[in-house]
């Protein structure tokens, strides 16, 4: 079982998650049929991050610009398997898929990654099975929030059944699978190369 050091604290973390959350799918809902500018707004939000975290860091945090970078490139091929296959549909865009999309999937690790390092400081016995116990959590969680949101505002569609606020539970499985996978993924990379990651290792 987790044992919480600092509840309020740890609450705080979550409470903020789900603003920024809500903040960045009503942008992305907000901004879907400008998928260009999107695509820049998310881009520079990028160059932030790296700068913050790699370029202007102490510490060089390369396993976030690696997580990143895998995110991007395996949510940009699931999202052209699902849409060529007709299992959702993006809305008010003239091509298939926006342009915003791959920065979207690899900002999604960032703030997955930010919402574990917020909430591993606030819990006991930082282990492995703790810090797996609050990935699945998220994983399961919080893009599918994120999804409700910007589905509900037009954004896109799925055509898969037995749906929760527009979201498959099929996609809720998926989006677990995928981030699961990323994690363990990175959880080796840090236990080969002897990588000190608050997250993954």
């Amino acid at each position: 079982m987790i044992r919480i050091i600092n509840t309020k604290n740890f609450l705080k973390e979550i409470a903020k998650a789900l603003l920024k959350l809500s903040i960045a799918g009503i942008l992305i809902g907000l901004l879907k049929e400008y998928d260009l500018i999107l695509a820049i707004l998310l881009v520079l939000k990028i160059l932030h991050v790296m700068y913050v975290n790699i370029y202007k860091a102490e510490r060089k945090n390369w396993i976030l610009l690696i997580g990143m970078l895998l995110t991007g490139t395996g949510g940009i091929l699931a999202e052209h398997w699902g849409v060529s296959n007709g299992y959702w549909e993006y809305h008010e865009v003239s091509r298939d898929l926006p342009l915003w999309l791959p920065f979207a999937w690899a900002l999604a690790f960032y703030f997955l990654y930010r919402i574990e390092v917020g909430l591993i400081k606030n819990i006991q016995h930082k282990t492995i099975k703790n810090k797996l116990i609050i990935a699945i959590l998220l994983s399961l969680i919080i893009p599918a929030i994120g999804e409700m949101i910007t589905i509900n505002l037009g954004v896109w569609t799925y055509y898969w059944d037995y749906q929760i606020l527009g979201v498959p539970l099929l996609a809720f499985a998926c989006l677990l699978a995928f981030h699961m996978f990323i994690y363990l993924l990175l959880y080796g990379v840090c236990k080969k190369f002897k990588i000190e990651d608050l997250v993954f290792s």
